[in-house]
Order: structure tokens, then C-alpha cells, then sequence
């Protein structure tokens, strides 16, 4: 157990292989409960969390950023609110980062702010996006740009929910992990550069959850530090944006980190990315223009400037605020 020290915000992770079928036992489930997943989620893992449950609601939606909607979050209000739910009820994510961040900004909500868990069944979500609080929908093709901080109640991991996902989404999430590593922990690098991330997956997790336990504790609304958690994010959600959905968050993400780093840096994240079998050039076939557009809409901009982490050597990242003139023109590196 990890637990996230926040004064009145404070909330246990709960990491261990088993914890879903342990679900009733560390959430507090004895009350309505409205189950939030989606249709790529294996429907066992909220079927678990709903025979645990006293009274339970579950609501599939779409997979994909498609359901991060103000629509979306329209229809689930709706449901809590035709069953009655009360402020004393709750809200349990499960899946991965579309479905947590749809169910913590409902959550935050409902009668001004329900209990919320999340229950993340992906890599990507249980080494970053579930824990910190961080809820959003996306509106007219900008993400994230609708959102609140609303720190979860309690986050259950159980790593044993990653064996269902194929290939290409284990990858996604591991470039948060290895996002984790290359700004602020040397030895979490290692371990993809030089081991087999496989053989150490579960730790590879635990470290990745220390270093933004580290990182929210110091600075739980994004004031200055937890600033260095956008690491590639900047480049990468404008990429993601233009990607129209043909590539995945952490994929958009890891050809951002590229672009923010020294050539040295580069060098070692191509190693990383080869070994993960992620073929860089193959997805250089983005509208620049589109890029740039995305780049300029996001919410880390403020008039012409724009704070971004660069990182020069692995485990030391630095958060700088650059012209927005000189984040376009990173585009142009090759």
C-alpha cells in the first residue's frame, strides 16, 4: 500500500495482484454505487466490483476519447440522478485513463462532489493517470480542456487486469513509466534500457506511482513542480489531436518526449522505443499544421508563452517557460 499524503485529501493506493477480488473489503462499496467502464473493458472486472457492492449501477460507454464529453457526463448525471443517488454515494471508475477521467470529473459533480474510486485496468492508468486527481472531458477537439482537481477517495491496482490487454496498449502505457524515469529517476530508466520491462513490471509500476506521489505532494494543483508529470505532453497532445484517434495517447506522448529532449536523450529513448518494437518513423505522417494548431490551444499556454520540461540528461528534467515561437520550431527538428 502506498499511501498519498494530502492532508484532508489523503487516500491509500492499494497495489497487489488480487486486490479486484478484495475490492469490497478496501472501498467503502456499502452504499449506491454508479460503475463507470467501457466497452473495451473486460465486462468481468466491473461485474466483480458489482457483486461487492450493496446497490450498484453499471454504465458502459464507448471506448475512446470519444466518451470524454460534456454528452457523456450528461448521461451518467442523468442516471445518478433517475436512481437517486445521494451526496453520501459514490462513483467507481473501471478501465483505464478515457474512464477515470470521465468518472472523477462526474464524481466531482454530482451534488457538488460524490466519493470517487478508480479502479484503472490498464498499464497507462495504473503507473500515472489514477492517482493525482487530475479529471477532464475534452470539448471542440481540445483535451482535457474541461476539468477540476478531485482527488480520489482510494485507487486499487491489480496488475493481474493487464494480462487481457494486447501488445500495442501495454506499450501506450509504459511511455508514461518510461516518461516517469527519464525526468526524475534514473534507476526506473534502467530498467527499460538495459532489462526486460516484462520480467519487472510490477515494479516498474510502484516506481512509477512513487516518483508523481513525490511530485503531487509538493504541488497538488500545478502550481510549479507537478508541472514536470507534462513531460512530452505539450508536442504529444497536439500530435494526439491531429491523430484524429489513429494512435494512442502514450504513442503521441513518446514522439513529444523527442522533440524535448538533448540528442544524447534521444538516443537512449530510441534505444527504449526499439526495444518495445515502436517504430518512430512510421509515425511521422501527421498535418504539422494541425499540430501546430493543437500546440497553441493548449492549456499550459498562457499568451505567447508556454511552460515546458526539457530534459538534457536522464533522471534530471527541468521545467522552463519557452516563447511559443520556440515550441513550434522544435516541429522542425528532425
Amino acid at each position: 500500500m502506498i499511501r498519498m499524503e494530502l492532508g484532508k485529501n489523503s487516500y491509500n493506493i492499494e497495489l497487489q495482484r488480487g486486490n479486484l477480488e478484495r475490492a469490497g473489503q478496501l472501498l467503502n462499496l456499502n452504499r449506491k454505487v454508479m460503475i463507470v467502464t467501457d466497452e473495451g473493458v473486460p465486462v468481468a472486472y466491473a461485474k466483480k466490483i458489482e457483486t461487492q457492492c450493496k446497490e450498484a449501477y453499471i454504465k458502459v460507454v464507448p471506448q475512446g476519447e470519444g466518451s470524454k464529453s460534456l454528452q457523456t457526463a450528461e448521461e451518467i448525471l442523468t442516471e445518478m440522478l433517475e436512481h437517486q443517488f445521494s451526496r453520501k454515494d459514490c462513483v467507481v471508475a473501471v478501465g483505464g485513463g478515457v474512464v477515470g477521467d470521465l468518472g472523477g470529473f462526474v464524481a466531482s459533480l454530482y451534488m457538488r462532489g460524490v466519493d470517487f474510486y478508480n479502479v484503472p485496468t490498464t498499464v497507462l492508468s495504473q503507473v500515472d493517470s489514477s492517482i493525482g486527481g487530475k479529471t477532464a472531458v475534452n470539448l471542440s477537439g481540445i483535451k482535457n480542456i474541461i476539468g477540476a482537481f478531485y482527488q480520489p477517495k482510494a485507487v486499487l491496482i491489480d496488475p493481474d487486469t493487464l494480462h487481457t490487454l494486447p501488445k500495442r496498449q501495454i506499450v501506450n502505457g509504459l511511455f508514461e513509466a518510461i516518461k516517469m524515469g527519464v525526468t526524475s529517476d534514473k534507476e526506473l530508466f534502467e530498467l527499460f534500457l538495459k532489462g526486460d520491462w516484462n520480467e519487472h513490471l510490477d515494479i516498474i509500476i510502484e516506481k512509477a506511482l512513487l516518483v508523481k506521489k513525490a511530485v503531487v505532494e509538493q504541488d497538488e494543483k500545478e502550481s510549479h513542480l507537478r508541472k514536470i508529470l507534462n513531460f512530452g505532453h505539450t508536442i504529444g497532445h497536439g500530435f494526439e489531436s491531429a491523430a484524429h484517434g489513429r494512435y494512442l495517447h502514450g504513442e503521441c506522448v513518446a514522439l513529444g518526449m523527442l522533440y524535448m529532449s538533448s540528442e544524447s536523450v534521444q538516443d537512449s529513448l530510441c534505444k527504449i522505443y526499439d526495444k518495445l518494437g515502436f517504430d518512430v518513423p512510421e509515425f511521422y505522417t501527421f498535418h504539422m499544421g494541425e499540430v501546430k494548431e493543437a500546440i497553441m490551444h493548449d492549456k499550459k499556454a498562457s499568451n505567447h508563452n508556454c511552460s515546458v520540461v526539457f530534459v538534457s540528461e536522464i533522471g534530471n528534467g527541468k521545467i522552463e517557460e519557452w516563447e511559443m515561437e520556440h515550441v513550434l520550431a522544435r516541429l522542425e527538428c528532425e
